[in-house]
């Protein structure tokens, strides 16, 4: 199988590339960097600049469309903003008017978005079925993606959207800006870690991905996370387990607010997402619960 990638050099784009090379597949990256790919990606991926240099008459079989911007990176600034919504949706416009110019077309396109597509649930239980709750800048910003991928339909090619939770590794996302300050002793819950945190593991992460391009009914909506959300104090006293540490220094929630303004919600509020759709296709979770996930990884944390 043909696979084109964007955001490949991501985080997840790393660990699915290395995935799919073991199966065989062949790899297309679209990346700003393509020389790079080969190093990032694994020996035997290509990279591109432009879609045009992919040949109109070499047959695709596949999109996984994850490039964007880190929203969490930056507070976000007026010019933040136009960053976060070129990097997802001027993008996947790109790529489907680059999909439409083709006569040869993939069967399949799978779209990244996040969990804060519904905002801020409070305690809300979260299944695909649900509208979102709040629309922040957050779910402004999924919605559009989303509704943008989605157009592909009218190409002839199933859509699948990926709505991820907080990605577990060991080599970058989430846990890596978390690693230094629980070494210290200094972590613990934000603001009265009362909030929801949808969490998934990357293996599992990889595997969902695998699943909903090979389930040739997929389409649609999915949350990617484990089946057991856990409030953030809870996972703040996990982690804190996981290395060794105490995990009891609150950060208050007016201090993120006066430093981080309205990204601050992103850390303050969540969502109790359940995977309902990926569990009634079948896929079985490999971690489903925190300690577990956790386990596996903090030998490499």
């Amino acid at each position: 199988m043909h696979i084109l990638l964007t955001g490949g050099t991501g985080l997840i784009g790393r660990h699915l590339c290395r995935y799919w090379l073991a199966q065989g597949h062949r790899l297309t990256v679209w990346s700003r960097r393509p020389d790079q790919v080969p190093a990032l990606c694994g020996k035997g991926v290509r990279g591109i600049a432009r879609l045009e240099q992919l040949p109109a008459d070499e047959p695709l079989d596949a999109v996984v469309n994850l490039a964007g911007a880190p929203i969490a990176d930056w507070p976000w600034t007026a010019s933040r903003r136009n960053l976060l919504w070129a990097s997802r949706i001027t993008l996947t416009e790109q790529l489907l008017a680059w999909l439409g110019s083709r006569e040869q077309r993939p069967q399949v396109l799978i779209s990244g978005s996040a969990v804060g597509w519904y905002g801020d649930g409070g305690e809300r239980e979260l299944t695909e079925e649900s509208p979102p709750v709040r629309e922040d800048f957050a779910s402004q910003l999924c919605i559009a993606w989303e509704e943008t991928a989605q157009r592909s339909q009218a190409q002839g090619i199933r859509v699948v959207l990926v709505r991820t939770g907080l990605v577990l590794a060991s080599d970058g996302g989430f846990l890596s800006r978390l690693r230094l300050p629980f070494k210290l002793g200094l972590g613990g819950p934000l603001g009265n870690g009362r909030q929801w945190m949808p969490w998934i593991h990357i293996d599992d992460q990889v595997a969902l991905i695998d699943f909903l391009l090979q389930h040739g009914e997929a389409s649609g909506p999915y949350n990617a996370c484990a089946p057991e959300p856990v409030r953030n104090r809870d996972f703040a006293r996990a982690l804190g387990k996981a290395l060794h540490r105490p995990a009891v220094l609150p950060v208050p929630a007016l201090l993120l607010k006066a430093g981080l303004g309205e990204m601050s919600s992103l850390l303050l509020g969540g969502q109790r997402a359940r995977p309902a759709r990926l569990l009634a296709a079948g896929y079985s979770f490999r971690f489903n619960d925190l300690q577990s996930a956790l386990g596996n990884l903090s030998s490499r944390l």
